[in-house]
């Protein structure tokens, strides 16, 4: 007699199959082949790696001790073969594989390709999702019954036709067909959250929380390895893990939980356990005691259909005044961009920023839209906006933010975002080449590799040293800031204490350090009629990609109605050029890129940029906050060495150049 979890697996599959079959199931058996592990070998003799120019491996001396602080290079999302998607995609390799790879050694991925730093990362946090924690673990096991068996080969089998029939199932009942409302404004959704009963291999009545101990076993084994491979001054390792509730469309409302101190949780709560992000903070508060401490960092806003900046939690509810705290104290900074895309902001959804196209593939919302498309509320700097709303409302900003990025890896290959060497994000889903370059009839841009995957980018994190502590510490005042990519080093400060002279002092960062706040900080504005603070911003290009081109300052502020604004100014150009007086734009220099090897042609850009800015709309009673937008000038988009690997001309879809950019975390002006 076949065990109820049999049962459970064979209804799952046959559910999954009947709605897909029908709903283009041949293309989905071809799209199985197509990405199959089995078949990668074959497609991968399609390229010649040797047409892309690749860098020496470089390692920089050891950083001292430091009260100015040194930049540190991060990751803190990346996903290993612990992760049950990773698994399907083809990706094989471990947590121990992605620690090695973050120190510099390279590795081979399942579709065949190398993937490799040009430098080693500074600090890292694996992060497999949580709910995945304990459901394979039995699968080891020697004396498993059919329903068992079963359900481990479709769990470690990799086949993305299970990947959807599972991603599908787990959203398909509790998503609206019409939200109703203004188009682009969250509706809330009444959602109830699955449970561990919801798997058929944890249905066994005979021991009913197996899986849930099984979690518990798995978890001890993240921080025994993050313990095990933390190196301070080296690499700083934190224990970790993603939070990831499902919705439809596919949408994204996941959270990485990052931990420091001691002791850890015995249990990684996941939404498995929860069903919202307020709910996951007061359990981590309830289970992070003594010295521990941790943070949570939203990623994907873009693609979480308006529900990260909205007042409502995912399954329904409204926040009040103890959740928006709870929010404050546990959520500093977001990911503002990675493999699936930029969160800044959207061009046209209450942005008229023309830099907000960047790497953004989503339309604004129709009436009654549902998922696909850019909400209102689905953007950083929308939710900085949302925040200056409700420090009026609450006397307190739950929404002060700040900015990092990293790159979703599914291949364990940590930090590996330089469009060179971007070999998809999806294991042999995404490897070798023409798998990323292949996309789907009537396939919707967001649902496109080729369109929607940037290479991700990464964390930059000033802190006076390589440690946990320190890090951590950093994290937590937001002084951090997030790049496309390269390793631009970028700092920011405001205050009253210094003027236009700092450009040109040797010693401008201890100048700014003693008259101002960094990045991340507050200033307050004491004297109404003191004027604009002085801004001061110092950009460094990466010598192993582009020049730098220019410098913006984004701002945002709240009227005296309650009404909130923004507006977007270029305050340095590279070369002599000067900003346009009536555009607030830098010109447009002569850098360009010969395609056909990716070499750079034109204008060479700035090795540094500096200013001393004020804003000349300045006024003292209005909230604000402030950013740093500092562009590169173009390189090659990573679809661009993909096209030279197999010798063809770069796809038309996609623009074949990017402007890499760092955005600092922003810095806000309150009124006393």
């Amino acid at each position: 007699m076949l065990k109820k979890t049999l049962l459970g697996s064979l209804c799952l599959i046959l559910m999954a199959a009947v709605y897909l079959w029908f709903n283009g199931g041949d293309e989905l058996y071809a799209v199985s082949r197509a990405t199959a592990p089995d078949t990668a070998a074959a497609d991968y003799t399609l390229q010649d790696d040797s047409q892309v120019a690749v860098p020496p491996f470089e390692r920089g001396p050891p950083t001292s001790f430091n009260p100015l602080k040194n930049v540190y290079w991060g990751e803190l999302h990346v996903h290993t073969v612990e992760s049950l998607d990773a698994v399907l995609f083809g990706n094989t390799l471990t947590i121990e594989d992605a620690y090695r790879f973050a120190k510099g050694e390279p590795l081979r991925n399942n579709g065949g390709e190398l993937m490799r730093l040009s430098r080693p990362l500074d600090f890292l946090a694996i992060t497999d999702h949580a709910e995945g924690f304990g459901l394979r673990t039995r699968c080891r096991d020697e004396d498993l019954g059919m329903g068992d068996r079963i359900n481990c080969a479709l769990m470690e089998t990799p086949n993305i036709g299970v990947f959807l029939a599972i991603a599908l199932l787990a959203g398909m009942d509790n998503e609206p067909a019409d939200v109703g409302g203004e188009a682009g404004v969250y509706q809330p959704v009444e959602r109830a959250k699955p449970g561990y009963e919801n798997w058929p291999i944890c249905n066994d009545k005979a021991d009913p929380d197996r899986c849930y101990r099984d979690s518990i076993a798995d978890w001890s084994r993240y921080k025994l390895l993050a313990d095990q491979y933390n190196e301070p001054g080296v690499l700083t390792t934190f224990a970790g893990y993603e939070f990831s509730p499902v919705m439809a469309g596919p949408g994204k409302h996941h959270r990485n939980v990052i931990f420091n101190g001691a002791p850890l949780p015995e249990h990684a709560t996941s939404s498995l356990d929860v069903g919202s992000a307020v709910a996951l903070w007061r359990a981590l508060e309830g289970d992070c005691r003594g010295d521990c401490d941790f943070l949570t960092i939203p990623h994907n806003m873009n693609k979480a259909w308006g529900l990260f900046y909205s007042p409502w939690t995912w399954d329904g509810q409204a926040y009040d005044e103890a959740a928006w705290r709870l929010r404050e104290r546990r959520e500093p900074i977001a990911e503002m961009y990675q493999v699936k895309g930029s969160s800044e902001c959207a061009l046209g959804v209450g942005s008229t920023d023309e830099e907000c196209a960047f790497s953004q593939v989503l339309e604004a919302c129709r009436p009654g839209q549902p998922a696909g498309c850019a909400f209102t509320t689905s953007f950083a700097r929308q939710g900085l906006r949302v925040g200056l709303g409700l420090q009026r409302e609450l006397g307190f900003n739950p929404l002060a933010f700040g900015f990092i990025a990293a790159t979703d890896s599914h291949n364990a290959s940590p930090g590996d975002a330089e469009e060179w060497d971007f070999v998809g994000k999806v294991a042999s889903t995404s490897s070798p080449a023409i798998r990323r370059m292949t996309e789907l009839p009537e396939q919707e841009p967001w649902e496109s590799m080729l369109r929607d995957h940037t290479s991700g980018g990464l964390a930059g994190v000033w802190a006076e040293e390589n440690t946990r502590d320190a890090i951590f510490s950093a994290m937590k005042r937001r002084e951090t800031y997030a790049t496309s990519g390269t390793r631009i080093a970028l700092r920011f400060f405001a205050g009253w204490g210094f003027d236009a002279a700092i450009v040109a002092d040797p010693d401008a960062i201890a100048v700014a350090t003693r008259g101002g706040v960094p990045m991340g900080g507050t200033l307050e504005s004491e004297n109404m009629e003191a004027g604009s603070p002085t801004f001061f911003a110092w950009a460094q290009a990466d010598r192993m990609s582009a020049g730098l081109q220019r410098l913006q300052v984004v701002k945002g502020w709240i009227d005296a109605q309650g009404n909130t604004h923004e507006r977007v100014r270029d305050v340095a150009c590279a070369g002599d050029a000067e900003v346009d007086h009536d555009t607030g734009r830098c010109p447009q220099n002569s850098a360009g890129v010969n395609t056909s090897d990716c070499s750079l042609v034109g204008d060479t850009g700035a090795e540094e940029l500096r200013v001393a800015w004020h804003d000349p709309q300045f006024d003292p009673a209005h909230n604000a906050f402030y950013y740093v937008r500092v562009l590169q000038n173009p390189t090659c988009r990573w679809s661009t060495y993909d096209a030279l690997r197999l010798n063809r001309e770069p796809p038309s879809q996609v623009p074949a150049t990017i402007r890499e950019r760092a955005w600092s975390s922003p810095i806000w002006i309150n009124p006393s």
